[in-house]
């Protein structure tokens, strides 16, 4: 015959049946095998990668200590590097300043130089000047006297109606200036 169907959801008890590390017998054998697997576990870690990693520790803080040093050294010549450059820049500034000074006396030299040049070309201008001046005035003198002269004489010959010679016109001019 046909074995009877069931309609509900709920999963039929069996007996016995339970989560195996909740059973109370078999706690003795797990324990035994915890300890076991520790165990090996443990010496595997404390002999097998315990030292490979106390060497990889020991290289690793080897390498920083390396570092620190190289950049110790870098730090060092970098201060050195900086000094000198701070010292070749003042070396130029202190040259920069000494040819500056340097060449605004050669200027100053030279206008002072030019500033007497000038003066000298005036002096000798002006002297120039005065002395065309002076033979311009000298010119008119000798003009004007003539010109008196001759006044003298036309003015004689109107007058008297005599004719007076150059020499006494030129006498009566004379003694009329002085």
């Amino acid at each position: 015959m046909a074995a009877p169907t069931t309609t509900g959801t709920q999963v039929p008890a069996h007996e016995g049946s339970s989560f195996p590390p909740f059973k109370t017998e078999t706690f003795p054998s797990q324990i035994f095998w915890l300890v076991i697997t520790f165990a090996v576990l443990f010496v595997v870690l404390w002999r097998l990668i315990g030292p490979k990693l106390g060497k990889m520790i020991g290289e690793r803080r080897g390498q920083i200590a390396g570092d620190i040093e190289t950049a110790g050294k870098h730090k060092n010549d970098a201060e050195a590097a900086l000094a000198a450059y701070e010292a070749a820049l003042a070396q130029a500034r202190e040259r920069a300043h000494a040819e500056a000074e340097e060449n605004r006396k050669h200027v100053e030299a030279e206008v002072e130089k030019a500033k007497a040049a000038a003066e000298a070309e005036f002096r000798e201008a002006a002297a120039k000047a005065e002395a065309g001046i002076e033979a311009t005035r000298a010119a008119a003198a000798i003009h004007v006297t003539k010109a008196a002269q001759d006044a003298a004489a036309a003015i004689v010959t109107r007058l008297i109606g005599d004719n007076v010679s150059p020499e006494e016109a030129e006498a009566a001019v004379k003694a009329a200036g002085a």
